[in-house]
């Protein structure tokens, strides 16, 4: 008997528990978030009830059940569909698959966006198989060998992961670039401080010295002795949006983030979606996962709404006077989408673009040739930050660095980095 007609047989819910139905919804949780979706514990428990609620009489109401559960936004449909269709073996797969090899047109960008998709459909679906019901009990020689489909699901090794966006990277990728991330390091540019230190070279005489110098000599002679400006990095804050679009990305920014904060001092690290939350103390843990799971913990809205003016009032009012002394670099981590429609957000950016010495504005949606600041929340931002780049991958990363090592043009209030580059 195959999967589907137990499925269809199961009509209680002793038989939705008895027959593994649970634990397989379960495995199918775990799939759609390794393929990307934001499914959490919570959502698996919510799947199970809704089952338990429609039955298993109806496979479309099996689909659309689960469907209403683990989807909240348009672009998650069609991973769930794929991964719906192959975990729980939909019959029509070998047409589906069958077509894939017939001469067709296809839009490229269509094309491209469903081999990404299904590239990290298949690395899930290894990790989590299906767990039939009654599986491991009396399997006998009568049961349907299971068929392996190994055709669009690949992917080539050669390619360059420095070039590779992380929201495209499989796993095994991510692994790969967690490791590059950790052995990198953000040289900022260092700047002069009010304090002198004593420095032959110098060109500033150093008054205290000089005549300290003179009296050890009985006052003959007076050697002179000079000092410099003492130079230091200026503090690092990083402003990062942790919403539902910003998830995959924002995860590698907070690798990144460790590896700074753990190579140098005056790191600080902001999270914000409908709230701000300071987890500076989170990454100083020398062990990146331990760091990671104490932010996870302290912070409450991963993959929500985004509120850019309400979190960035809250940073101006309540921390911007404790971290943005000695001329700070603001690293503002965003893709500019605002929940509120830009309410206040122009006034608070104009506000922290004054506090600091520099404000860069890095942005994953840059990536795409085609990109226009359109959204209410991106043209609020746009006229208050000294640097406008991209954010999606490790050679972005590397760029960043070479950007800061060099020193801020003075460019005045009020100019638009977007027009200069189109122009």
């Amino acid at each position: 008997m195959d999967a589907k007609a137990r499925l269809d047989k199961l009509d209680t819910v002793e038989d939705v528990i008895a027959g593994k139905i649970a634990t397989n919804i379960m495995h199918f949780a775990r799939v759609l978030r390794s393929a990307g979706l934001p499914v959490g514990p919570g959502k698996v428990i919510e799947g199970i009830k809704a089952v338990e609620t429609i039955g298993l009489d109806n496979r479309d109401d099996f689909y659309w059940a689960l469907h209403a559960v683990f989807v909240n936004r348009r672009d998650q449909r069609e991973i769930f569909d794929q991964a719906f269709h192959i975990f729980w073996r939909n019959p029509k797969l070998l047409e589906r698959m069958a077509s894939l090899v017939l001469p067709s047109f296809v839009d490229p960008d269509a094309q491209q966006q469903a081999e990404e998709m299904n590239r990290r459909l298949a690395e899930a679906l290894k990790q989590n198989p299906l767990e039939t019901p009654g599986e491991g009990e009396g399997k006998g020689e009568d049961e349907d060998p299971d068929v392996t489909v190994d055709a669009v699901m690949t992917w080539s090794a050669n390619e360059v992961l420095q070039e590779t966006d992380f929201e495209k990277m499989s796993g095994e990728e991510l692994e790969a670039a967690k490791r590059a991330i950790a052995h990198m390091r953000l040289p900022i540019m260092e700047v002069p401080t009010r304090r002198f230190k004593r420095d032959s070279s110098g060109r500033r005489i150093d008054m205290r010295n000089t005549l300290r110098a003179a009296m050890r000599g009985g006052g003959a002679s007076i050697p002179l002795q000079y000092r410099k400006r003492k130079r230091r990095h200026p503090p690092l804050v990083v402003l990062c949006d942790i919403s539902g679009s910003m998830s995959r990305y924002s995860r590698m920014v907070l690798h990144f983030m460790h590896a700074i904060t753990n190579d140098r001092d005056r790191v600080h690290t902001f999270l914000f979606g409908t709230r701000l939350t300071n987890v500076t103390r989170q990454l100083r843990n020398k062990d990146v996962d331990e760091a990671l799971d104490k932010v996870g913990e302290a912070v409450d809205d991963w993959s929500g709404g985004t509120r850019i003016g309400h979190s960035l009032h809250d940073f101006n009012t309540n921390w911007s006077r404790r971290v943005l002394g000695q001329g700070a670099v603001v690293l503002f981590i965003s893709d500019g989408l605002d929940r509120d429609a830009a309410d206040g957000l122009e006034r608070e950016i104009e506000r922290l673009h004054m506090s600091c010495r520099r404000l860069i504005w890095l942005n994953p949606l840059l990536r795409y040739d085609r990109y226009e600041p359109k959204s209410l929340g991106a043209q609020a931002l746009l006229p208050h930050v000294d640097e406008f780049r991209s954010i999606h991958n490790l050679d972005s990363l590397e760029q960043l660095s070479e950007v800061l090592t060099k020193p801020a043009l003075n460019k005045g209030f009020g100019h638009n980095p977007w027009q200069e580059a189109a122009e």
